[in-house]
């Protein structure tokens, strides 16, 4: 049963949407299995460029079927209002369902999701204010409502009336703020309910089916790895797992139908937010490749921290993942740099550290061990071969596989579809 996951490998923003958009016309299926709203991926597509959030980047391939899983944190205001705008903008698209699990993001996760943020003061997270998080808390709290209450209008509008009355009792008495409109939150929520009924399914049934019938299915991941609310630099983290275990259950499925997982990395590392990041570059060298590299995120607008590869990082992920392969993405970027660097492992209080460290007060003591490789000062932005590569991007590479003890296996050289080199067939 063919079938491919495709994650982040490092702290998201990898460049994650254009290898999706590039592979999902490969696929019979996408599925979305985690995150929410707070995710954005950028795809190019006929010359115009779109920020998806929610909906997975597969939507652009008309003969697709999109699935937003059990595991997404589900925005219904943002599912229709990125829909409305691929219409608007005659996109290409796709058939889209979502999973009747799925647990909803309603206006006051958002609304709690700022209280708490603005309640930790200097040791904020840093969130997107997306409402992941508290949608997060009311699910293991086992408190949520999923897109299958809405199904019947009448004991969704009483069962989220008496959830606004629970959060109203906390916005007051724990914040001292007012308390939020319950008439208009119900309304509005249930035109939504009305609004959903023609894409919700049981969607792990389709997964299985469709994996049943020989189809080949992509797993898509929002975030990275690094972000997972257990394996990542905790708790500088998001609340769901982007990691390829996570894609199988937040997609209702078991991860024996996951064949191949392709790791997206970027030839260089960014993280948005706070938290430690051992080969981040606070000078002139990483605001270069910010600019160039266009490193602010698409969801937020935040300008994103960037710094030198990191092998420990590579490996890391790819430990975890069980990644099979690299995409090599945003490649260009550092078409103009004398000499480029390759962080190789760590060093932690004068001892050599091959592993990611759990301890945030230990990463953030740890300095990189670089290796440094000679620049190859040219733009490779329309070159489409291996072999027409320069020799020391063809180094650089190859530096990058023995880092991560994974081959690369795409590498993309810029944002377009066309912009894309197959060093071997994935999916």
């Amino acid at each position: 049963m063919p079938s491919l996951a495709i994650v982040g490998s490092q702290w998201g923003d990898e460049g994650k949407g254009k290898i999706i958009d590039y592979l999902a016309g490969k696929a019979d299926m996408i599925v979305r299995g985690q995150g929410g709203s707070n995710a954005g991926h950028t795809v190019v597509s006929g010359g115009k460029k779109y920020a998806l959030h929610l909906i997975p980047s597969g939507i652009l391939n008309r003969d697709s079927v999109n699935i937003i899983g059990n595991g997404v944190a589900f925005d219904p205001q943002g599912f229709f209002a990125e829909l409305e705008a691929l219409a608007r903008d005659g996109a290409p698209m796709g058939a889209i369902f979502v999973s009747d699990r799925a647990h909803i993001v309603f206006p006051y996760h958002k609304t709690l999701d700022a209280l708490y943020e603005k309640e930790r003061g200097g040791e904020d997270i840093g969130t997107t204010l997306k409402g992941i998080g508290p949608c997060y808390m009311d699910k293991i709290e086992r408190s949520g409502l999923r897109v299958c209450d809405m199904l019947d209008i009448d004991d969704f509008r009483g069962k989220l009336e008496a959830q606004i009355d629970r959060k109203n009792r906390v916005i007051e008495r724990l914040f001292g703020e007012e308390p939020l409109d319950k008439r208009d939150i119900t309304e509005t929520c249930v035109e939504y309910a009305r609004r959903i009924r023609p894409y919700v399914r049981d969607t792990a049934v389709m997964v299985y089916e469709a994996a049943k019938a020989g189809k080949k299915i992509l797993f898509e991941g929002a975030q990275g790895a690094l972000l997972d609310i257990d394996l990542g630099t905790y708790p500088y983290v998001t609340s769901s797992h982007p990691t390829s275990g996570g894609f199988t259950t937040g997609a209702g499925v078991g991860p024996g139908l996951v064949s191949e997982v392709l790791g997206v990395t970027k030839a260089y590392t960014t993280r948005v937010g706070k938290g430690p990041f051992v080969t981040e570059l606070e000078n002139e060298i990483g605001d270069k490749i910010r600019e160039i590299g266009q490193e602010y995120g698409a969801t937020t607008g935040r300008p994103r921290r960037c710094g030198w590869f990191d092998g420990v990082v590579a490996r890391y992920s790819a430990r975890v993942n069980n990644v099979t392969g690299i995409a090599l993405t945003l490649l260009d970027v550092l078409g103009s740099f004398d000499t480029i660097e390759i962080c190789l492992r760590y060093e932690l209080n004068g001892e050599k550290l091959e592993h990611f460290p759990a301890r945030l007060g230990d990463l953030a003591a740890c300095r990189p061990v670089y290796k440094t490789l000679k620049g190859w000062n040219a733009d490779i932005s329309r070159v489409r071969t291996w072999e027409d590569l320069p020799e020391e991007t063809k180094e650089y590479i190859l530096a990058v596989e023995d880092a991560a003890g994974v081959p690369v296996k795409i590498v993309s050289v810029g944002p377009g579809r066309e912009q894309t080199i197959v060093r071997e067939e994935v999916f």
